[in-house]
């Protein structure tokens, strides 16, 4: 599994210009070699300090990838036996409970880096799928307000979901209304409107699912969104 951070280091050229610069420098380089020294101290620990965030986050990319693989065993069918030696589930709450902890532990143990809210991200929604409502909020909360916008809208997502589920419809359309009005790769903005117009839907209000629709075929004619806010509508007027 590829590291989800990249950086990328600026440089910044300064040139003087003048020779009214110059010999100010000149008369002034006792000054400008103390604060030399400063930027160079400065600039070193920046460096190391990134130098260093990255090899974290490679280590907690690292053990999220195996954290993955076991989150990804196939859930077998009702009554159906496992296979030795072959990694599987009973249900959605078992695999929930067998992967959790690994979640929890690379989110804790790596903090402040992309790998880590990713973490955190599953972390949240493998206690939702233990049944643990509050600790799934929480950690998805927090991971709604992280700096990395892929991840931070995945949590808003699953949020708006919890708070679905647990009668708090207000709440979930506010979330899915700031993901319509910012729209990542992870989390478009027609997921959005389907998971809105669906919401409004099971709240027995049709007029505003079908505006949804009807939006989402005037934005993109032609498409296969528009086909599919097609369809949805016509379920909605039989």
């Amino acid at each position: 599994m590829r590291s989800y951070t990249r950086h990328q280091l600026k440089q910044d050229a300064f040139a003087a210009s003048t020779a009214e610069t110059i010999s100010w420098a000149v008369e002034n380089r006792s000054t400008l070699i103390a604060a030399g020294i400063v930027v160079v101290v400065i600039l070193a620990l920046l460096g190391g300090g990134w130098a260093y965030v990255l090899y974290r986050d490679q280590q907690a990319s690292a053990q999220l990838a195996l954290a993955m693989q076991k989150y990804n065993a196939p859930i077998r069918p009702a009554g159906t036996p496992a296979t030795p030696d072959v990694v599987s589930y009973g249900s959605l709450k078992e695999q929930a409970q067998a992967t959790n902890p690994e979640f929890t532990r690379i989110a804790d143990k790596y903090r402040f880096t992309q790998s880590s809210q990713l973490a955190r991200y599953f972390a949240g929604i493998t206690a939702r799928d233990m049944g643990d409502n509050a600790t799934a909020e929480k950690d998805l909360q927090e991971v709604a307000g992280s700096r990395y916008p892929e991840v931070a809208s995945l949590s808003k997502f699953a949020l708006a979901a919890l708070y679905h589920d647990s009668n708090r419809n207000q709440q979930a359309i506010e979330t899915y209304n700031q993901l319509i009005d910012h729209p990542t790769v992870s989390v478009g903005k027609s997921a959005a409107q389907l998971a809105l117009a669906s919401l409004y839907e099971s709240m027995s209000q049709p007029d505003q699912a079908r505006h949804i629709y009807e939006q989402m075929q005037k934005e993109s004619p032609g498409t296969a969104v528009a086909q599919l806010a097609g369809q949805k509508l016509q379920a909605l007027n039989k």
